[in-house]
């Protein structure tokens, strides 16, 4: 009995000791999806087949499409790179009138879902509004067995690196919703190893 004593309170200290636990809603109501790097954009130039087309976003943030040379398209809305497309055309086309649509979602770094430490499959994921530390660790396939998920924590950089505590062996292993908390854009999700 004492070892378990011992047990329940080295699995409470931790990592997460000491950050106040995660909110759980934390989703912006107004967000809007900002295009990053390897993005793939769908350009659709009405009663303009031929000036139609699906381009990728290069590492530098960049397309080009026939008479669009080099837009910066990074950290813009869909609307806005739609808006500025139209511009670019308006000096050969009348009046264009654009439809951009992301069919390839990667967003700017600033704003992806990291997740490094004791995950089974630690990478960086594109926020996805809604999205939930649940969703985060089926994309991740789960703890790793040397985990201390009750200890992980969320360092939130949209809130200048505030660190929150999140329970994900809660989560995980026993079934408690009450563990499941939003992601906000640009979150980093810290798993540490187990002591014992």
């Amino acid at each position: 009995m004492a070892g378990s004593i011992l047990l329940a309170g080295c699995s409470s200290m931790g990592w997460g000791a000491g950050h106040p636990a995660a909110p759980a809603n934390a989703a912006l109501d107004d967000y809007s999806y900002i295009v990053g790097a390897g993005d793939t954009l769908s350009i659709q130039v009405w009663r303009n087949p031929e000036l139609s087309m699906t381009v990728p976003v290069r590492p530098d943030g960049k397309i080009a499409a026939p008479l669009v040379d080099e837009m910066v398209v990074q950290g813009k809305t869909s609307v806005q790179v739609a808006r500025e497309v139209e511009k670019a055309l308006g000096k050969y086309v009348r009046d264009p009138v654009v439809t951009v649509i992301v069919t390839g979602f990667v967003g700017p770094y600033s704003e992806q879902i990291r997740v490094v430490g004791e995950a089974a499959k630690p990478q960086f994921l594109p926020y996805k509004q809604k999205m939930t530390v649940l969703d985060v660790m089926i994309a991740v396939g789960g703890l790793t067995d040397f985990a201390a998920g009750n200890s992980a924590t969320i360092l939130r950089t949209a809130e200048g690196n505030k660190q929150y505590s999140v329970r994900l062996k809660d989560l995980i292993k026993r079934g408690d919703v009450s563990a499941n908390v939003e992601m906000r854009p640009g979150d980093i999700l810290i798993i540490p190893q187990s002591l014992f």
